[in-house]
């Protein structure tokens, strides 16, 4: 079945998504060869897909039958297990062609390293088995309307042999396009658990009312649980995560940050091609081309010389994850890996918005044409890189330079 013909058919935001055979890649080089083979085909009209809010269901078919879904999945439940560094390249390259479709599974990943630390065999088993042969997992989590991004109003209760499950979500970026909903809630004894409720579930339902200027095309919108049935096996206990060290954290990070170079690489190519093909010289330059304006030049070259530091610090950072998923991990290792990450959100987040705020200052009046619709790069940044204030970033990194301060454990940091 084409991609067109799979996109044509997710029309019911109530049934789940068709499941369709997915390759299992074999490592580090098919992932990135297979993120370069999507980004190509997902660059093609990402713009008007912005432009029209059309939801990309071809490219992320495209993205789970290449593979690209189960790359993290450890070997010994029958994935490649691919590096972090390479995590965060693939993550990358996609989002600068597409960074709404960069964002849709980035829950999956983020959840799927939970697992690691809070299921139990026979679920892992299960779930990664799933995610190899095609399954997608979207997010449940945050909630409108409460004290913080901590505080859950969902709960979840024993019924006999099974849970149910109430409460109403939102940013719930990538469940409109899983077959499993991960739904965070509380149990009857206030304790945080993860609930995988399957797309077609009586009771679940998928509300597409995202209306974020940026990042248009994730669907992040609301989930709606009213009694819903879970099956015992399918409810996790997340609460698992607080009582010892992890990195769970910092791979849902990682791969934030990862989604921003991606914006920030972009927004500097169009800005370049704009400023060679397109853009009109000033006056008092002097010169034949706009590309040949010294003032110019040398704003590429900081852009590029500040992308640069940033993908240097993003690549450190998976690198520090790798060492530290490769030994046993301690309160410090943990924190190591924490401040890493860090320190990369930093500079992907401030280059991602630098980058496509100067592409309009750089490429002239003209790049402001809704023809062009260039003004997606900031917008994109701006929206993604509100998920977790950067200020606090910077507040981690020196409390635990300065004062040794290890930084909380949770989803952010």
């Amino acid at each position: 079945m084409s991609e067109l013909a799979v996109a044509s058919l997710q029309n019911d935001l109530d049934v789940a998504p068709l499941l369709l055979p997915a390759k299992v890649l074999s490592g580090d080089a098919q992932a990135i060869a297979a993120a370069h083979e999507l980004a190509r085909i997902a660059r093609q009209h990402a713009a008007q897909r912005d432009r029209q809010r059309k939801l990309p269901w071809a490219e992320i078919e495209h993205f789970t039958r290449s593979g690209l879904g189960s790359i993290s999945v450890p070997r010994e439940y029958g994935g490649p297990q691919v590096s972090f560094v390479t995590i965060a390249e693939v993550f990358a390259i996609i989002s600068a062609a597409d960074p709404a479709l960069g964002q849709i599974p980035q829950n999956q990943f983020g959840i799927l390293n939970s697992l690691l630390g809070s299921a139990t065999a026979a679920q892992k088993q299960q779930l990664f088995q799933s995610v190899l042969e095609g399954w997608r997992i979207g997010n449940a989590g945050p909630e409108k309307g409460t004290k913080n991004t901590l505080d859950l109003k969902a709960r979840i209760v024993k019924n006999g042999d099974h849970f149910v499950l109430t409460g109403q979500k939102f940013y719930s970026t990538g469940a409109l396009f899983a077959h499993w909903v991960a739904v965070k809630a509380l149990n009857e004894e206030g304790k945080q658990v993860l609930a995988f409720v399957q797309r077609g579930t009586p009771a679940l339902r998928i509300v597409d009312d995202w209306s974020g200027f940026g990042q248009r095309t994730t669907a992040s919108g609301t989930v709606l649980l009213d009694n819903v049935r879970v099956e015992a096996e399918h409810v996790i206990d997340n609460w698992r995560l607080a009582l010892i060290p992890n990195i769970q954290g910092a791979v849902s990070q990682l791969i934030q940050a990862a989604i921003d170079a991606g914006i920030a690489r972009e927004a500097i190519d169009d800005s370049i091609r704009f400023v060679r093909e397109r853009s009109r010289p000033w006056i008092e330059a002097k010169v034949e081309r706009a590309s040949d304006d010294l003032y110019v030049i040398a704003d590429i070259g900081k852009l590029k010389l500040e992308l640069h530091a940033a993908e240097a610090l993003l690549r450190k950072a998976g690198r520090v994850l790798d060492e530290v998923q490769a030994a046993p991990i301690n309160e410090q290792s943990a924190a190591r890996a924490s401040i890493a990450v860090a320190e990369a959100k930093v500079l992907t987040t401030e280059i991602a918005l630098l980058a496509s705020e100067k592409l309009f200052e750089l490429a002239g009046s003209r790049a402001t044409l809704a023809e062009f619709n260039l003004d997606r790069h900031w917008r994109n940044a701006r929206v993604h890189t509100l998920h977790d204030p950067v200020r606090w970033k910077y507040h981690a990194v020196g409390a635990y330079h300065l004062n040794g301060a290890l930084p909380a454990r949770h989803s952010w940091i």
